[in-house]
C-alpha cells in the first residue's frame, strides 16, 4: 500500500504531529501583516510566548528555524572578542559551538561523552581556570536523548558572572525549565517541537541583563533587539513574517495554555517513562544514561545486525510508523522516538506495536506484546 501522509503514526523527534486546529489556523486568506488585525495576533503572541517560556523577560518570535534563533542570540549578544565556553555532548550542542566559532574569536569546547549529561563540576573547574563572557548549553540534546542539568550549570555560571545561553529547542514546554528562577539569560525554542506547531519559527526569551547587552554589530535580519522591541512596543515584526506560521503557532500556544504547561510537562514525562520501559521490555538498550534521559525524545540502540535504513523503511512501509534515525557519530546505531507536544499514549501504543512487528521481522528475540503492554499499563 502506498504511504499515506494523512494516515500514519508520527513519532519523529521533530517536527511533531500537529492538531487539526493548528492546521486549520493556516487555511485563511492573505491578511495585511502591517494592519490592525495582525497587530492583534502579535499582541496575543507576546503574552503567549511569555507563558510558554514561563518568564517575565523579553521575548521575540522570528521567522526561521530554531537554528536561526540560536544565531540571532549569538550574533546579537556576543562580541567578536568574547571568550565563550561551549558545552558539547551531542550533534546539536556541536552545532551551537560551530555558530559561536563564526561569531566569536575565542570559543572553547568542553566535551562530554555522547549519551551522558554535562558535569556541572567540570564546568565549574573550567570557569575557575579562565574568565568567560558566556557559556552555551543544549538543554535537551535531541541527538542522544539526554537532558543536561541546566539549573546546576546556570548556578555555576552565575557565580562566575558568565551569561548562560541555552538551546531549549526540544525542552521548552516539554522539560522543566524555570528560566527566571534558575538565572538563564537566553533560551531558544523551535515551533515544531514541544509546542506542536509547524516548523519555521524560532521563539527567543532573554533576561534583563541579557537584553541590556544586546547589540546590532553582527546581524541585520537576525538583529534580536529589533525583533524584541518591535513585538513588545509596536506589536509588529521588523521584516515580513511567515504569516500562516504565526497563526498556527498562536493556535498551538493557545492549546498549550488550555492544557496547562504543568500538565503537559507531567504527561510528557509519563510518555517518556513508558517509552523507556517498552524498549527494555523487548531487550533493547537505551543509548542515554537513564539518569539523564530526556522526557521529549528517547534514543534506542539497535540490536546487532539490524540495519538502520532497512529497519525504518519496514517500520514506515509495513506499519506506517515514522521514527527518527541517529545523527553524527551515532548515525546508523540508534533510532529515536519523539514523545513531545500532543503525542498521546494511543500514538505510543501504535508506534510500539509497529516496532515490535519490525523487530520480529528482523529476527530479534523478545516476548511479543511486552512493549505494548508496558505502554498501556502506564496510560
Amino acid at each position: 500500500m502506498p504511504f499515506d501522509p494523512r494516515d500514519n503514526v508520527f513519532l519523529l523527534a521533530g517536527p511533531v504531529k500537529m492538531h487539526p486546529r493548528v492546521l486549520e489556523a493556516m487555511a485563511v486568506p492573505a491578511i495585511n501583516h502591517r494592519g490592525g488585525e495582525f497587530k492583534e495576533v502579535n499582541r496575543e503572541l507576546h503574552t503567549l510566548l511569555k507563558y510558554v517560556f514561563q518568564t517575565q523577560g523579553d521575548v521575540a518570535l522570528i521567522s526561521g528555524s530554531g537554528t536561526a534563533g540560536l544565531e540571532s542570540v549569538v550574533s546579537s549578544l556576543l562580541h567578536r572578542s568574547d571568550k565563550v565556553l561551549n558545552l558539547v555532548n551531542g550533534k546539536f550542542s556541536e552545532r551551537f559551538s560551530d555558530l559561536c566559532a563564526i561569531h566569536t574569536a575565542e570559543p572553547k569546547v568542553l566535551n562530554s561523552p555522547w549519551g551522558r549529561a554535562v558535569d556541572p563540576q567540570a564546568v565549574a573547574a573550567e570557569l575557575e581556570a579562565g574568565k568567560y563572557a558566556a557559556v552555551t548549553v543544549c538543554h535537551n540534546e535531541t541527538s542522544t536523548g539526554v537532558t543536561n542539568p541546566l539549573k546546576e550549570i546556570a548556578a555555576v555560571c552565575r557565580k562566575h558572572d558568565a551569561l548562560v545561553i541555552a538551546d531549549g529547542i526540544t525542552s521548552v514546554a516539554g522539560v522543566e525549565l524555570k528560566m527566571d528562577e534558575w538565572g538563564v539569560d537566553a533560551v531558544v525554542l523551535g515551533s515544531q517541537k514541544c509546542v506542536a506547531a509547524p516548523a519555521g519559527l524560532a521563539g527567543v526569551a532573554v533576561s534583563k541583563r541579557a537584553y541590556e547587552r544586546l547589540h546590532s554589530n553582527h546581524a541585520y535580519y537576525l538583529n534580536l533587539k529589533k525583533h524584541i522591541d518591535m513585538l513588545r512596543d509596536e506589536q509588529d515584526t521588523p521584516y515580513t513574517p511567515a504569516i500562516p506560521l504565526f497563526l498556527a503557532f498562536r493556535e498551538a500556544c493557545r492549546m498549550l495554555k488550555e492544557e496547562g504547561i504543568e500538565r503537559r510537562l507531567a504527561r510528557t514525562a509519563k510518555l517518556a517513562e513508558a517509552c523507556r520501559a517498552a524498549a527494555k521490555a523487548v531487550d533493547l538498550d537505551l543509548y542515554a544514561d537513564e539518569r539523564a534521559a530526556s522526557n521529549t525524545v528517547t534514543a534506542i540502540s539497535y540490536p546487532p545486525n539490524v540495519d538502520d535504513s532497512k529497519f525504518r523503511k519496514v517500520l514506515r512501509d509495513d506499519f506506517r510508523v515514522i521514527v527518527s534515525g541517529g545523527q553524527g557519530a551515532i548515525k546508523g546505531k540508534v533510532f529515536r522516538i519523539g514523545h513531545m507536544g500532543i503525542c498521546s499514549f494511543q500514538d505510543l501504543v501504535a508506534g510500539w506495536l509497529g516496532i515490535e512487528g519490525t523487530l520480529a521481522a528482523f529476527g530479534h528475540a523478545f516476548e511479543r506484546g511486552s512493549a505494548v503492554a508496558e505502554v498501556a499499563r502506564r496510560a
